[in-house]
């Protein structure tokens, strides 16, 4: 995949405590225990890390285009096998959508995505998405984003893996042009523009341990 400034042409628009006594207390008798409502021991489901929300964002290096991006993502823990590492998956799986659009003029770039990555901090994310349609991007390409959601009257913020991040100088083409690497799982970089209309909601969660994994069997000579 050819490396793409993001607005670098017309036509390349590119676009995360009771009292101790000393003695015990009595047993109560099975008379005298409490019945518990069975709601009650029924245990609450695990907040889940999760980004929503539409905005425009300014960027540097195309300041006067209109570039939005939507974002729908939710974690999802061990659903996304990767056998024989991971089998059941990793604890920042995520599902959800990303859409991005940059317009310049008349000319539109766009992509749809699949997300599949998803972790958080606070009121930062970073997620990556593998496009699916695209008039600027290979379907399978691997997109990461960070989004960091304002306070105390601050913008949110969004950075994307492209442009003028992601860039391995020895992987050029046969042309001796800059490929972009893609994105690894849940890897974006800091959110280096502004959102100048609409906003993201980050919901943040602490990732859950992955399962024990099995012990190899071994093998008899």
């Amino acid at each position: 995949m050819r490396i793409t400034t993001i607005g670098a042409t017309a036509t390349a628009v590119a676009v995360l405590a009771s009292p101790i006594t000393s003695t015990p207390a009595p047993t109560p008798t099975p008379a005298t225990v409490p019945a518990v409502p069975a709601a009650s021991v029924v245990s609450k489901p695990a907040k889940a890390a999760s980004v929503h929300g539409e905005a425009r964002i300014s960027y540097i290096e195309s300041i006067h285009d209109d570039i939005r991006f939507t974002i729908h993502a939710e974690q999802t823990p061990f659903t996304r096998p990767m056998p024989p590492t991971a089998p059941g998956g990793l604890s920042t799986d995520a599902r959800g959508t990303l859409k991005f659009s940059h317009s310049r003029g008349e000319v539109t770039g766009w992509a749809e995505a699949t997300v599949d990555c998803l972790v958080t901090s606070g009121r930062t994310a970073t997620l990556t998405a593998v496009v699916t349609k695209s008039n600027v991007e290979e379907p399978g390409a691997r997109l990461g984003i960070s989004v960091q959601q304002g306070g105390k009257g601050k913008p949110d913020r969004l950075g994307f893996s492209w442009g003028v991040v992601n860039v391995d100088p020895e992987n050029v083409d046969e042309n001796g042009q800059l490929v972009r690497p893609q994105a690894g799982s849940c890897m974006a970089p800091a959110p280096f523009t502004t959102v100048i209309k609409g906003g993201y909601k980050v919901i943040h969660a602490e990732i859950t341990k992955s399962p024990t994994q099995p012990e190899p069997t071994p093998h008899h000579s």
